[in-house]
């Protein structure tokens, strides 16, 4: 089955007309994108784009062959234009299944927001998932009656990274799925910024008129990856990281963004380190504030025992914080007495420290890891808390070493500094 995307953005295009924001600002070349429409197999088309019939030559396709129009969602604003000879567009009602004379066999799925999901599959079985702009499949665990996993899936998944998770819960989504995010708008990040929180969800973008191919590569002398915007094949996903470090200041937003890396996965175990604090309101409301925003799926855990956790087998980790951890290890070895430290306190806080790294660099989960970069401001009065800096900075780097990407979070914005 081959698909090319005509458009991979907003219904409103990216940029919007008239828009001032700096992600429509800075949306040139490749990052320009009209309205998403999927044409499958030069036959199917899903959604129109403005300027289709420009857009579909511009890839190397003319819209002679399509005999099936199919809309997901509402078209606002001005009137579609249609050009002669393309078939009138339609909605199929939910649950609703169509066989095309080209001999894709068509199912209408339901969804939590206007508009309608189509589940394709092709001749030789192939199976796609298509979702309109902010919607999930009804339902809690995905499609009803998705009978096995989809090879492609195109959805808005920086706008609902919650229906992402949703797929993979129900198994429609595996690591072997080829996740692609459509309907991109100015509610994006800017830049690079976007390829990397899709990384993080296990899916990609490419952009307006890409052609690939999805299940086996088509017959010799049948059109395959070539001409148009996607000539040539189709880029590699990038490899999901398995080991993330997020760092930032206080109300930076490294935790938010820790959040967002794993938004897109289902039964995330959220492990606080900061347990609670009798009678500190100030902490009670912080502590609720996170609690309020993690998806239902998510389970907590409030413990520092890490090393246990990263050797065993299960869902990703959200390790929130490092820099409370080592606090309570801290406190531990007794770190705060100048005699206590000299007489084996130090020793031990730095053997705890190197077993945690090593549980990191060992771990076969997927670990999203949160922690203060303290070491920028003013010097601590007190030798307590240099020496509480000293050490953070330490185990800052430790794991640090271990992880693939490493970000650091400043008045919201995510630097990368590895990976």
């Amino acid at each position: 089955m081959e698909l090319t995307l005509l458009g991979t953005g907003a219904p409103e295009g990216l940029p919007r007309p008239d828009c001032p924001c700096a992600v429509c600002a800075t949306a040139l070349g490749d990052a320009a994108r009209a309205a998403t429409a999927l044409l499958v197999d030069g036959s199917l088309l899903l959604d129109l784009t403005p300027g289709i019939a420009f857009a579909a030559a511009r890839a190397g396709h003319n819209l002679g062959q399509v005999r099936q129009v199919l809309l997901s969602h509402p078209h606002d604003g001005p009137a579609m234009e249609i050009p002669a000879g393309l078939p009138q567009p339609a909605r199929v009602p939910d649950g609703r299944e169509l066989t095309l004379i080209s001999g894709q066999r068509v199912r209408a799925v339901a969804t939590d927001a206007p508009g309608t999901g189509y589940e394709v599959t092709g001749h030789d079985g192939e199976r796609l998932l298509y979702l309109p702009p902010g919607a999930a499949a009804a339902g809690t665990s995905g499609p009803e009656g998705a009978a096995a996993p989809y090879d492609t899936v195109l959805m808005d998944v920086l706008g609902r990274p919650d229906a992402l998770a949703r797929l993979r819960e129900a198994g429609a989504v595996t690591p072997d799925t080829d996740v692609l995010a459509v309907h991109l708008g100015h509610d994006v990040p800017a830049g690079r910024e976007t390829a990397r929180r899709l990384t993080a969800a296990g899916a990609r973008a490419v952009p307006d008129g890409t052609r690939l191919t999805v299940g086996p590569p088509p017959a010799p002398g049948v059109r395959g990856l070539a001409a148009g915007a996607g000539a040539g094949p189709a880029p590699a996903r990038p490899p999901l990281p398995r080991r993330t470090l997020v760092l930032g200041g206080a109300r930076s937003g490294k935790s938010l963004e820790a959040e967002r890396r794993l938004a897109a996965w289902p039964e995330v175990l959220y492990v606080a380190t900061g347990g609670t604090r009798d009678g500190d309101r100030e902490w009670a409301a912080r502590v609720s504030l996170h609690r309020e925003r993690r998806p239902a799926s998510w389970r907590t855990a409030e413990t520092c025992d890490l090393v246990p956790l990263l050797a065993e087998e299960g869902p990703p980790l959200l390790l929130d914080c490092l820099s409370l951890w080592l606090t309570d290890a801290m406190d531990r070895v007794d770190a705060w007495d100048d005699a206590a430290w000299a007489g084996g306190g130090e020793r031990e806080l730095r053997e705890r420290c190197a077993e945690l790294a090593d549980a990191v660099r060992t771990t076969r989960r997927t670990v999203v890891a949160v922690s203060n970069e303290v070491g920028s401001g003013i010097v601590p009065a007190t030798a307590a808390g240099r020496r509480y800096r000293d050490e953070l900075g330490r185990l800052n780097a430790a794991v640090a070493a271990e992880c693939e990407h490493v970000l650091l979070v400043v008045a919201g914005q995510p630097l990368p500094l590895k990976g």
